[in-house]
């Protein structure tokens, strides 16, 4: 049997109550299916919106109004640590997988990133890019790639692995990007943004959607800097959940209302998203499809989850309330649970209980508390190789046996894609993507002296760019070939219709009018016929008459 599981983070109301709260239950863990009830609680935690991640094995929750983030390990149910800050922390998220150690990406209220690598305790800090606090944070599903949203109402795309890496551009070439720097700035929003979500499928299709106070929704092509869409609603969304088949997305109001936002449009050909012709022209939703709750409650929705399955949607309020909402039927479905504080965080589990799972390698026991003097310990020598800090430990639990002396390690992904018979276009597309996203940003670092090796990558890439236009070039003519054909077919099917529908028509009208002939025919028969008869009485008459008179005049 499937289980179901949230994690629910709350607030406290005002400044003196925080100061109890915190004392008090603050993180619960929650069961969704099959049977709604309370799991877990961990106390000493009051958390703002966007402050909360989750791992396997650990809860990390930045306090609010504090340079503080506590963390709690979820295996032996208690408070792990408290990490102190040089800066306040607005936002964070877990880069990396689930069951993995992974890094804490962390937004300041001085608009910086710090990156925490839980396993090893390194922290790297970039400069102050965005002009005010940091709001929210977002991880892509390869974990390549981070966005960043603030106040300022701009959108930061980064690249995690550069970030991360132990080689940074020289400051001083001005043909490489600067060292902690973004990748590109997307700047079409007017007011404070307050959620962004990168989609679950990844690709040349994939897209992020971020939400801001002037009261839209826009949908990015972040590896290009494109927009998409533009939403247009009805109020300033507080927080944002994306279907997980990214279909829909949904947006939370201040009146606790929940928004429906519908990327497909019936009988359309192609994703509305990816349609140049829409792309221009804001679209604003249907009233309609917009949920209100059935009372007259104005606790705003500070968070939003969506199921495994997708018919499900949760609402943390400011009331306290977690409320579910059936998106089948579009409509408030029923109070999940209170939790008295307003509910500023909620976040789903993956699912457990399927009958295959993959078993993780490593497990984080413990975390290691950051070394700020390890933000910038990179040495490079003379010859520009790399050398990684002597004491860089990477401190997990290892759940698989390593391979012993002779022997080799299963295949990988890619050499299984290597000897399949055709090579896997999801493979090629996040490889494509991640070329055309970083243009002439490297991941690494190449070696200055060897020009013609990277004039040859250079080259390849090009010239892989090329193929892959060529390819959608291909496929945009295939479909517009395929579309004329079924319009051909339709045009036929429909003037077929109308002809059959002439016939029966002209049918009809023969049959009425040889129906209105054999009433006519019937008619002067009948008169006909009652003519007959009154002619047959009155001879009758008159020979009864003249019979009479003969016997008269005989007597």
């Amino acid at each position: 049997m499937l289980t179901e599981s949230f994690v629910a983070s709350t607030r406290s109301a005002d400044r003196q109550a925080q100061v109890t709260a915190t004392k008090d239950i603050g993180i619960h863990l929650h069961d969704l299916q099959p049977i709604p009830s309370l799991k877990t609680s961990f106390k000493k935690s009051t958390t703002q919106p966007n402050c909360l991640a989750v791992s396997a094995t650990h809860i990390f929750a930045a306090q609010a109004d504090k340079s503080v983030v506590h963390v709690y390990n979820r295996e032996r149910g208690n408070q792990e640590a408290v990490v102190p800050f040089q800066e306040k922390i607005t936002c964070l998220a877990h880069a990396g997988q689930y069951h993995g150690a992974g890094t804490l990406v962390l937004g300041t209220k001085g608009g910086r990133l710090i990156l925490w690598e839980l396993a090893t305790g390194r922290q790297i800090s970039t400069s102050q890019s965005h002009l005010q606090a940091v709001t929210c944070l977002a991880v892509d599903p390869t974990f390549n790639f981070i966005l960043s949203a603030s106040s300022d109402s701009n959108l930061q795309l980064w690249s995690l692995s550069s970030l991360l890496s132990f080689s940074q551009p020289s400051p001083n070439d001005p043909s490489q990007p600067l060292p902690f720097s973004p990748i590109r700035t997307m700047t079409n929003h007017r007011a404070a943004i307050n959620a962004v979500l990168f989609s679950h499928i990844p690709g040349l299709t994939s897209f992020a959607i971020s939400a801001a106070n002037d009261q839209t929704c826009i949908v990015w092509d972040y590896l290009n800097g494109i927009v998409l869409q533009t939403f247009l609603l009805s109020d300033n969304p507080m927080s944002l959940a994306l279907d997980p088949a990214d279909r829909a997305a949904y947006a939370a109001f201040e009146d606790g209302s929940i928004q429906f936002i519908d990327f497909y449009k019936p009988n359309h050909p192609l994703h509305s998203l990816f349609d140049p012709s829409q792309q221009s022209t804001p679209t604003q939703p249907p009233p309609s499809d917009r949920w209100h709750l059935q009372d007259s409650s104005s606790s705003p929705a500070y968070s939003l989850q969506i199921s495994y399955d997708s018919m499900t949607l949760l609402s943390g309020h400011g009331d306290g309330k977690v409320y579910t909402w059936n998106i089948a039927k579009g409509m408030y479905a029923a109070q999940l649970a209170d939790f008295t504080l307003p509910v500023t965080n909620l976040i789903m589990l993956p699912p457990m209980g399927f009958p295959v799972t993959q078993t993780p390698n490593v497990k984080l026991q413990n975390i290691v508390k950051p070394r700020y003097e390890s933000s910038h310990n990179v040495d490079n020598d003379s010859n520009g190789d790399i050398t990684i800090p002597i004491d860089y430990n990477f401190t997990v639990q290892l759940l698989s046996t390593l391979p012993s002396a002779g022997t080799f390690p299963g295949p990988s992904d890619l050499d299984a894609a290597l000897t399949h018979p055709s090579f896997p276009a999801c493979i090629l597309e996040e490889g494509i993507a991640e070329i055309t996203a970083l243009n002439n940003h490297s991941f690494g670092s190449l070696d200055p002296d060897d020009d013609n090796e990277s004039e040859t990558l250079r080259t390849e890439n090009k010239n892989l760019k090329t193929q892959l236009d060529d390819a959608l070039r291909r496929q945009r003519e295939a479909i517009a070939e395929v579309l004329e054909y079924d319009q051909q077919n339709l045009r036929r099917m429909e003037e077929d219709s109308v002809k059959r529908a002439r016939k029966k028509r002209r049918r009809i009208r023969k049959m009425e009018m040889e129906e209105r002939r054999r009433k006519v025919v019937m008619g002067e028969a009948v008169e006909k016929r009652k003519e007959n008869e009154v002619s047959g009485a009155e001879e009758e008459m008159e020979e009864d008459l003249s019979s009479d008179t003969d016997e008269l005049s005989s007597d």
